[in-house]
């Protein structure tokens, strides 16, 4: 028998849980319209409900105790918003325990701990959204789990952090240093007061978690994505990179091949021509290739409150919909066996790389670096010297082919040993071209 409504509780109250609120609540009617049912927000938890948050809630629907809506048998679909690992794993695995479905936006839970969460949720034939918790109100969980069903995934590239390409995108439109553009970022609320997470690669380490998973078929591994922020990104990186025809980007990519997969997140130069270096200020882009569909880009904001609210009450809906005709899921929850593919290590991938070096202006000095290149496999494509400073040191920068990451680190590590070189090579991988 259909049931009148669904019933739905929301735990967190912030930025993305008032953008929920406004998009359950505001957009009520056309998504009775749409669906043919009513689904009710029943209870908000919070430990703040004194604070005015510019919206409008019925009498009586706030409390400072969540296990009011986790143990509440009317309560249908628990929606997590608190962030971060605990207590929020523990709401979470109560709620499926109790047998209710679950709605979240929180990657680094997912990344870290979602192998035990979706394992539970298969054991209890409950439903996990974790749509929002990938690319803001960019549907790619959805994307990947429905619409690209019939692909082999063969690699994804994404600009899954808007707060990283806000400050490169200032770094390069005006030449500007790193903290400096940081700084703009925080002043105008993109960046936290800690911004370790969004500049260090860890924010989009959890999502390239998450995405990999779906697109793979292979366990939750957070912990052997390798992650690099762009603090050490300088002008002059970008000045050389834009001359080289490439801009710097931060790239979550995830390769398949030979029954390995790569995950990695880092600086990275991209062509361009191409189009997620095109994608600027805030904004998210993901590129999934398929061995069907061939080439695809999504693009649009990745976070806010309602991009990400747009994104929770989606999920909300479908799973509102399995509720009501009493059905199993469409898209089944992640499985968490163990995978043929193999995640390979940093050391094993190929790529092209852009070499800064700091070395003395005089002769010879191409022709010793060029030959510990040649001696580690590793040939030059191109070569930009600027200024003259006889005596002293001047940037070099050498653009290669395709070459291994163990050469690379085996190359670098002689060549800063040498006298002719001031300081530390300063390295970034390349993206999009000679491969």
């Amino acid at each position: 028998m259909k049931r009148d409504t669904v019933e739905v509780g929301i735990i967190g109250l912030g930025t993305v849980g008032k953008g929920t609120v406004k998009v359950l609540l505001g957009n009520r009617d056309i998504l009775r319209e749409r669906i043919g049912f009513d689904m009710n927000l029943r209870k908000i938890a919070d430990l703040d409900i004194i604070k005015d948050r510019g919206i409008e809630l019925p009498h009586g629907i706030l409390t400072t105790n969540a296990e009011e809506i986790l143990h509440d048998p009317d309560i249908d679909i628990v929606v997590e918003l608190i962030g971060g690992i605990h207590p929020a794993k523990e709401y979470v695995l109560t709620a499926v325990r109790n047998g209710k479905h679950v709605v979240t936006a929180n990657k680094a839970l997912l990344a870290v701990e979602g192998t035990e969460i979706f394992g539970e949720a298969e054991r209890e034939g409950v439903e996990i959204g974790f749509e929002a918790s990938v690319g803001g109100g960019i549907p790619i969980i959805k994307i990947l789990r429905e619409g690209l069903v019939a692909n082999r995934i063969l690699n994804i590239y994404g600009i899954i952090n808007g707060t990283s390409n806000y400050i490169l995108s200032r770094m390069t439109e005006e030449g500007i240093e790193f903290t400096d553009a940081l700084k703009e970022a925080q002043r105008l609320g993109y960046a936290e007061a800690d911004p370790t997470f969004d500049i260090e690669g860890i924010d989009s380490a959890h999502k390239l978690t998450i995405l990999a998973s779906l697109a793979y078929n292979i366990p939750f591994a957070y912990s052997e994505v390798y992650k690099e922020g762009i603090s050490k990104i300088t002008p002059q990186d970008i000045e050389f990179a834009l001359e080289l025809g490439y801009k710097i980007k931060l790239l979550a990519i995830a390769k398949a091949g030979n029954s390995a997969v790569e995950l990695r997140v880092h600086p990275t130069m991209v062509p361009k021509d191409n189009l997620i270096s095109k994608v600027e200020s805030v904004f998210n882009a993901i590129y999934v290739e398929g061995d069907a569909v061939g080439e695809a880009l999504f693009y649009g904001k990745g976070a806010g409150d309602m991009p990400t609210g747009s994104a929770i009450v989606s999920d909300i809906v479908d799973i509102a919909r399995n509720i009501r005709r009493n059905s199993g899921r469409r898209a089944p929850v992640l499985k968490t066996q163990s995978s043929p593919l193999r995640i390979k290590g940093m050391e094993e991938v190929v790529c092209m790389y852009y070499f800064r070096f700091s070395a003395m202006d005089s002769p010879g000095v191409l022709s010793k670096i060029a030959g510990i290149l040649g001696d580690n496999n590793i040939s030059i494509a191109s070569v930009i010297q600027k200024g003259r400073r006889v005596g002293g040191a001047v940037p070099l920068v050498v653009l290669t082919h395709m070459a291994k990451e163990r050469n690379v680190m085996e190359a670098i590590k002689s060549i800063d040993t040498l006298p002719i070189v001031a300081e530390k090579t300063h390295f970034i991988r390349v993206e999009g071209k000679g491969e």
